[in-house]
């Protein structure tokens, strides 16, 4: 490790120990969109002890049986108590701790408050986190999970009946009540992130992939940053591509315009080799002072998402390092 790298990370890790500030990440998306599959590099990174979530479910109104019988899903702001949220949230921000409620998925109850302690990073999961100006004035970055529609369908179906007791026919009837209030309650939040990341089935097929394993192609569109800290240097090894390695992989930057908003969309298709990835964990230690990152020690392969959800992680990084304080 050289001096200038020692000094970074020195100066990183007592920015993060010695500010007072709570940084607070809003993921947005619709239920099974893969929220906490992208946010899950974060926690490895920093650790349980400075990073926490709080699940926007959390705030809903009301419980299951309620919203039957009110004929309302959990998408509509009505079922929702972005008020509290947001008392809650300006509280946090002070480094306050408050007493947040709690829904229950196996049962779909609303169970006891529980007290909650800001940690140095706070992830909002959910369907509204930058829902309404109120919200979006504590977010610090935004993102909004945005897969294509048979991609969150089998991942919503996937969880219910491994996580929430449903059925598939159960899960089905829902996705089909719930699509007209995701286009009108949730899906117009994308007007106000930070970062989209779109995601499609992979145009690649690897055969040390199961055929029944569905693989992904992922998309990240960065609005352009005010401030950079400093460029990360993707370093692919041409001679693992090239020479080492069976598998399939695309990377493409271009320009795209997505509501009306000039975005950078960097998309990746295909697999690479634990190696490789390593190198591009290495970079992002050096030029941001986190260290160690290897969040996926022990993988044999290394897919889209994945990469993905690193360069995600450095951009929550870099964001963080130009706020100071």
């Amino acid at each position: 490790m050289t001096k200038n790298t020692y000094t970074e990370m020195r100066n990183f890790r007592e920015l993060l120990d010695e500010s007072p500030y709570i940084f607070i990440i809003a993921v947005a998306g619709d239920s099974g969109s893969g929220k906490t599959t992208f946010t899950d590099a974060l926690r490895s990174i920093f650790g349980r002890d400075l990073v926490s979530t709080i699940t926007l479910d959390d705030y809903h109104l009301y419980d299951r049986a309620e919203r039957d019988r009110l004929r309302i899903t959990p998408l509509t702001y009505e079922a929702n108590n972005f008020e509290l949220l947001a008392k809650h949230l300006a509280a946090l921000k002070r480094g306050e701790t408050i007493l947040k409620p709690v829904y229950n998925h196996q049962f779909g109850t609303l169970d006891e408050p529980i007290p909650f302690s800001p940690t140095k990073f706070i992830i909002l999961e959910g369907l509204h986190p930058i829902v309404t100006p109120e919200l979006r004035e504590h977010i610090d970055y935004s993102i909004f999970i945005d897969p294509d529609t048979e991609v969150k369908y089998r991942w919503k179906i996937d969880r219910d009946i491994a996580k929430r007791n449903y059925t598939e026919e159960q899960v089905l009837a829902e996705i089909k009540e719930r699509e007209p209030d995701y286009l009108k309650y949730v899906f117009p939040q994308r007007a106000h992130a930070d970062n989209i990341i779109t995601i499609s089935f992979s145009k690649f097929h690897n055969s040390l992939y199961p055929p029944t394993e569905l693989k992904y192609a992922a998309a990240m569109n960065l609005s352009r940053p005010q401030e950079c800290v400093r460029d990360i240097n993707l370093n692919i090894d041409l001679f693992s591509l090239l020479s080492t390695s069976d598998m399939d992989f695309m990377m493409k930057c271009s320009s795209k315009v997505i509501d009306g908003r000039k975005f950078r969309q960097i998309a990746f298709d295909g697999e690479l080799t634990p190696f490789t990835i390593r190198k591009i964990e290495l970079s992002i230690e050096a030029e941001t002072g986190v260290y160690p990152i290897n969040i996926f020690r022990g993988r044999d392969i290394i897919t889209a998402t994945d990469l993905m959800r690193l360069i995600l992680a450095w951009r929550v990084i870099n964001r963080r390092i130009v706020i100071g304080e």
